[in-house]
């Protein structure tokens, strides 16, 4: 007993001495010039936020991100984990950069990342990215018949692609119609461009049709939980709650698209299909914005497949918190130009959606 406690007495110092050995000091001078002298134009350019913004979720996620001290080394400050993190998703740099950067290891560096965008999803979500409450709805409704004079329009929804690499598993299935592997975004924001509904990961060979209808979105909105029963009574019909898609998806009381292109448009619903895509231009400056700000959706995502889908959410729940606290963004992305398509397979289920829409097209005319 005594020998076996000698040896594992040993094999403790040896650990010891290993252990000095593997955690290599390294500079981090940077990280504290930039943390105690960057200006404001500095510190939103690189972080895209301001350093109070930064600082309020560093606090945010505190809880969850602050680490014990060991014997062997000091853990990293929470803010250099975050800072780590949004680097990442800012500029889609590769890790071994970031890691000479803020002086650290390679896979600490990823490590750190995968950690923060964890705690970002986890804590931030909830808070972030729901349901509008009854009295925000009120607040959306109102911003879109104020500035496009439609009523009753609760969100505008559409999807984007996220390029991937190719994945192990299936990949013809992530081969999209451009020759790009890629994920589907399919995201609902308020006339504020902020998401408040979010599905992600689809292989990007499916059609937004076919995401919609596989999304908890769907659901909800076929079985009445989407919206409060709100109607408003338009050209003697009831106009409930609705958000607006473009033409890829299928015509809903709850989902009003445009008339279908073509010579057989009258005038007004000429008119009708400008002004929905005028309101529907708010969903696509999200994404354009959402890209702009967090480039690591802008090129392609490296990840692997399993962890792309925690990224682009938490570049969501950032856009959202960076909206929330008024950050502006002016460098706005164009959105991927891989062209929507109805989907034949899906048959829209009968309802009273071309009544919904008529009624609103002779609304406008009036």
């Amino acid at each position: 007993s005594a020998e076996r406690n000698r040896e594992l007495l040993l094999m403790f110092l040896y650990f010891c001495l290993c252990r000095t050995i593997w955690v290599q000091p390294r500079p981090s001078t940077w990280w504290a010039a930039v943390s105690s002298s960057w200006d404001k134009v500095d510190w939103k350019e690189n972080f895209r936020m301001t350093k109070t913004s930064f600082l309020h979720l560093c606090d945010i996620l505190r809880p969850r991100l602050t680490r014990q001290h060991t014997n062997f080394r000091s853990p990293l400050s929470v803010e250099l984990r975050v800072a780590i993190c949004l680097w990442r998703l800012a500029t889609n740099l590769e890790y071994r950069a970031i890691s000479r950067l803020f002086g650290i290891g390679t896979s600490t560096a990823c490590c750190v990342t995968q950690q923060v965008v964890t705690a970002i999803n986890v804590v931030m979500k909830p808070l972030y990215i729901k349901a509008p409450s009854e009295a925000e709805l009120k607040v959306i409704v109102q911003g879109f018949r104020d500035r496009w004079a439609l009523p009753q329009v609760a969100g505008a929804i559409d999807g984007t692609h996220i390029s991937i690499m190719a994945p192990d598993e299936n990949p013809v299935d992530y081969y999209n119609r451009k020759n790009v592997y890629s994920v589907i975004l399919q995201g609902v924001v308020d006339n504020k461009m902020k998401f408040w509904d979010v599905n992600v990961g689809c292989p990007g060979k499916v059609s937004d049709a076919r995401v919609l209808v596989n999304s908890s979105l769907y659901s909800r909105g076929e079985n009445g939980t989407l919206f409060p029963g709100w109607i408003e009574r338009l050209n003697n019909v009831d106009i409930p709650l609705h958000i607006l898609g473009d033409a890829a998806y299928p015509l809903l009381p709850w989902l009003v698209k445009p008339f279908p292109e073509g010579n057989g448009l009258t005038q007004p619903q000429v008119n009708f299909n400008y002004r929905l895509s005028q309101a529907r231009m708010t969903v696509g400056r999200a994404f354009g914005r959402l890209r702009g700000r967090w480039r690591c959706l802008l090129k392609r995502c490296d990840a692997h497949i399993s962890f792309v889908s925690h990224i682009i959410s938490a570049c969501c729940i950032l856009h959202n918190y960076c909206e929330t606290a008024n950050e502006e963004w002016v460098d706005e992305e164009p959105a991927d130009n891989v062209d929507d398509f109805a989907d034949s397979e899906i048959d829209p289920p009968a309802n009273n959606g071309e009544q919904i829409r008529d009624a609103l097209c002779a609304y406008l005319a009036q």
